[in-house]
C-alpha cells in the first residue's frame, strides 16, 4: 500500500487577526506546519496550534520565515547565510518550548513562503536552512520541495528529507511553482486539486502546466491553510487518497 503524508500550514493568525480554519484542517491532515512568530503567529496562537495538533493525533512540526509580519514572509530578503541559520534555530526553539508545554515535540521544519522560494534554486539559502535544523536536532524531518536544493542540502548533512509537493499550486517546466504574480498559481477546485495529486503520485513526478513530467520521490502534499479553499481542497485529497487504496499518514511513520 503506497503510504502518503498531508501536510497544512497553520497557526498563521496574530494577535486579534485569525486566519484560516486551522480546527477543520486539522482534522484532515496527519502533519502540521506552525508559524514561529517572524512571518505570523504569536505565542498564544502556536500554543493553541499545537493543542489541535495533539488533539487530533497530528504531527508537529516549525513553519519558519523571514522576519516580515507586514508581508506575510512571501518577501525576498537578502540574508548572511549565518544569520539565516540562526533564525531557523530560533524559530525551531520557539516552538519547541510551547510544544513542551504540553508534553509534544517537533519533529519536522518546513520554511515558508519567500525563504521556501529562495532555498529552493540558491544552494547557500538551502544548506544554511538545513545547518539550523541540525543544530536544533539531527533527527528533525526537512520537508523540502521536491526536486530542490533543499532536498540536497538536506541530504548532505544526513538529515531524513521529506519531499513535497502542493495540492493547490501549479507547476512551471524547471519543477518550481508558478509565481504568485501569475493568475493561475493557485488551485481553488477540490476537484482538480484532487486529481493533480493522484497524478503525480501515479507518474511518480511532477507535472508542469504544460505537461511535462519531472520524475522525483514524493512524501507530502501541502494544502495551503490561509486560503479560503483549503478546507475544501484538503477534503477533496483526503477523500480521493483513501478511495485510491493510499494510506495517509504522520510524517513520524514514514520512512524517507
Amino acid at each position: 500500500m503506497t503510504t502518503i503524508n498531508m501536510n497544512a500550514d497553520m497557526g498563521e493568525s496574530f494577535g486579534h487577526y485569525t486566519l484560516g480554519n486551522d480546527e477543520a484542517i486539522m482534522r484532515i491532515i496527519k502533519s502540521a506546519s506552525i508559524a514561529c512568530g517572524f512571518h505570523a503567529g504569536d505565542p498564544t496562537v502556536m500554543a493553541t496550534a499545537v493543542r489541535l495538533a495533539k488533539a487530533n493525533g497530528v504531527s508537529i512540526g516549525a513553519h519558519p520565515g523571514f522576519n516580515d509580519l507586514w508581508g506575510f514572509g512571501r518577501r525576498p530578503i537578502v540574508t548572511n547565510p549565518r544569520d539565516l541559520e540562526y533564525m531557523i534555530a530560533y524559530q525551531i526553539g520557539a516552538l519547541q518550548g510551547i510544544a513542551s508545554g504540553v508534553g509534544e515535540r517537533v519533529t519536522h521544519v518546513k520554511p515558508h513562503g519567500a525563504l521556501n522560494n529562495m532555498a529552493h534554486v540558491d544552494e547557500e539559502v538551502a544548506a544554511a536552512i538545513a545547518r539550523g535544523i541540525k543544530s536544533v536536532d539531527r533527527d528533525i524531518i526537512f520537508v523540502a520541495n521536491a526536486c530542490s536544493k533543499m532536498v540536497d542540502a538536506g541530504r548532505k548533512l544526513g538529515l531524513r528529507v521529506a519531499e513535497e509537493a502542493y495540492v493547490d499550486r501549479t507547476y512551471d517546466d524547471s519543477g518550481q511553482m508558478t509565481s504568485r504574480r501569475q493568475g493561475d498559481a493557485m488551485i481553488k477546485d477540490p476537484g482538480t486539486a484532487a486529481r493533480q495529486v493522484l497524478s503525480f503520485i501515479e507518474e511518480g513526478a511532477l507535472i508542469s502546466k504544460s505537461g511535462k513530467r519531472i520524475k522525483t520521490r514524493l512524501h507530502t502534499f501541502c494544502t495551503h491553510g490561509d486560503e479560503p479553499t483549503g478546507v475544501a481542497v484538503a477534503t477533496a485529497v483526503r477523500k480521493a487518497l483513501e478511495e485510491h487504496g493510499v494510506r495517509v499518514a504522520p510524517l513520524t511513520e514514514m520512512e524517507f
